[in-house]
């Protein structure tokens, strides 16, 4: 396997946290400290287009299913409804009593998570909320949805990973201590039998979700925090961003370490690395040293 940095893109004023796909191929988007959102096209990077700016730190951001709309989550618990179209139409939402560290969207609702414990179901056409659950004392980092097995896992800063019942959301099991101290990251493998998880004490664990006493692997993947995880599309592939300033690709199915990606040897990123998207045309990586990287692999 090769990897090719295609190009580094500049313009953010501080950390990024967020990517998101945009409405159409080779499109995605990107915010973080400074508040921006900013537009970018995989075939011309050299320039990122500013599409919008709130007066906090975006923590997450989501591409909506109606013609440019975006939602981002920003670190004192809004939710900021942006209408590209129309931008009358923007609201900021104060809903979580902290920040909000990841969004989802499925089907005609919307999931938050605040660093107040709460998962927040929405109805995306009247952007209203419509019920909300406990789930922790301690802030929801990530979430993960399985289709197939109609179900949620979500990660918090309690160490515990959350398998709810994605209709009811009732809570069918917690996985307790399953990272040290916090969950940052999770993702269902392709086929959805198996779920991936990272946190803050670098290790990359694999769950039998039918099954998830015990993970059926634990790697120490990194030197510090696992941040983020995301598949290739065609499933083969997997990727770990980290604190420790690099990302590392594993093949999906045996979880064996293929390359190591960093500073010195590929001009990766200088400090943590945040945030990955993995789009048909390649991977992109975000992190603190405030710089977006487009990678062919």
């Amino acid at each position: 396997m090769e990897l090719r940095l295609r190009h580094t893109c500049t313009g953010h004023r501080a950390a990024l946290y967020a990517l998101a796909p945009g409405p159409n191929a080779g499109h995605f988007y990107t915010a973080g400290g400074d508040g921006w959102i900013v537009d970018w096209n995989w075939s011309d990077p050299e320039i990122g287009r500013v599409v919008a700016s709130v007066e906090s730190r975006i923590f997450s951001l989501c591409t909506l299913p109606f013609e440019g709309q975006l939602l981002a989550g920003n670190m004192d618990g809004g939710l900021h409804w942006i209408d590209l179209q129309a931008p009358e139409r923007t609201r900021n939402v104060q809903h979580h009593q902290k920040g909000v560290f990841d969004l989802l969207v499925v089907g005609e609702w919307l999931y938050s998570l605040g660093g107040d414990g709460t998962l927040t179901r929405w109805a995306l056409e009247s952007r209203r909320a419509l019920e909300s659950f406990q789930l922790s004392r301690q802030a929801l980092r990530c979430i993960a949805y399985a289709p197939l097995r109609a179900e949620f896992a979500i990660g918090a800063s309690d160490g515990c990973i959350y398998l709810l019942d994605a209709e009811t959301l009732e809570l069918r099991r917690t996985m307790a201590a399953a990272h040290q101290p916090s969950v940052f990251t999770l993702q269902y493998s392709p086929d959805q039998q198996r779920l991936f998880s990272g946190g803050r004490d670098a290790m990359l664990r694999v769950w039998d979700p039918e099954s998830p006493e015990l993970p059926v692997q634990a790697l120490p993947a990194h030197l510090f925090t696992l941040n983020h995880l995301a598949f290739s599309p065609d499933g083969r592939l997997l990727a770990s961003a980290s604190r420790d300033k690099t990302i590392k690709i594993w093949d999906a199915d045996s979880v064996e370490l293929l390359k190591v990606v960093d500073a010195l040897r590929h001009d990766g990123h200088v400090n943590s690395v945040n945030r990955l998207l993995w789009l048909e045309e390649g991977l992109i990586s975000a992190g603190d040293d405030r710089v977006l990287k487009i990678w062919g692999i």
